[in-house]
């Protein structure tokens, strides 16, 4: 895979940083999206790993709270500005439609990787736009929206991966059945870990990866 290039393009409604797979080829588009803190490489190794035969795209979130990289305002831990929420979720699909025409992926099939706070913002561009991603890795994700969208899913492929030791836990733990209702394909699993990532959400997502077809 060829070392990635960061874009701070004034078009682009988000920073970002691309690296392309070694194949001619790619097999898809995968757009990586960090957790509170990371920015736009943060998730780079992680996708290069997950899925090396994809175009990957980190993205870098544009709330700053103290010097704090976020993808959202919030209140607190778990209380989210839901206007600016909605907002940015709906900037965020926009601009993996644009992000995927720059880079010649445009008819490819789209998926994402979140951690925690990207996690969020992309399973809320998913339920405002539903379309945007075929395939969606929340890796300790919970619900963002006080009153979620309840759009169809199908076709979506989902993993959910939360650690037994997380705070936020129980926070998420409605989201498999919620999705599953919306008509997604759903696997989640709690692992032996807390909120940080562990070996174990690597080994999942890739496993979810190579088996799940976009």
């Amino acid at each position: 895979m060829t070392a990635p290039r960061q874009s701070g393009n004034a078009a682009m409604a988000f920073r970002h940083a691309v690296a392309e797979p070694a194949a001619s080829r790619p097999a898809g588009v995968l757009f990586l999206l960090h957790g509170t803190g990371g920015d736009e490489t943060s998730l780079l190794e992680l996708g290069r790993a997950v899925a090396p035969d994809h175009v990957l795209i980190g993205v870098r979130g544009r709330s700053d709270e103290e010097g704090v990289t976020r993808f959202f305002r919030r209140f607190d831990a778990l209380r989210y500005d839901q206007a600016h929420l909605a907002s940015e979720a709906d900037a965020l699909a926009e601009f993996t439609l644009r992000a995927a025409e720059r880079y010649r992926a445009a008819d490819l099939p789209r998926a994402a990787l979140g951690y925690s706070n990207g996690a969020n913002v992309a399973l809320a561009a998913e339920l405002r736009a539903p379309g945007t991603f075929r395939r969606l890795a929340l890796l300790r994700p919970v619900q963002p929206f006080t009153t979620p969208p309840a759009p169809d899913l199908t076709g979506l492929a989902a993993l959910l991966l939360f650690g037994a030791a997380d705070p936020y836990l129980q926070a998420g733990q409605s989201l498999p059945a919620l999705l599953a209702n919306l008509g997604a394909t759903v696997e989640h699993a709690v692992l032996p870990a807390g909120h940080a990532l562990s070996r174990e959400d690597l080994v999942r997502a890739t496993a979810w990866f190579a088996r799940v077809q976009a």
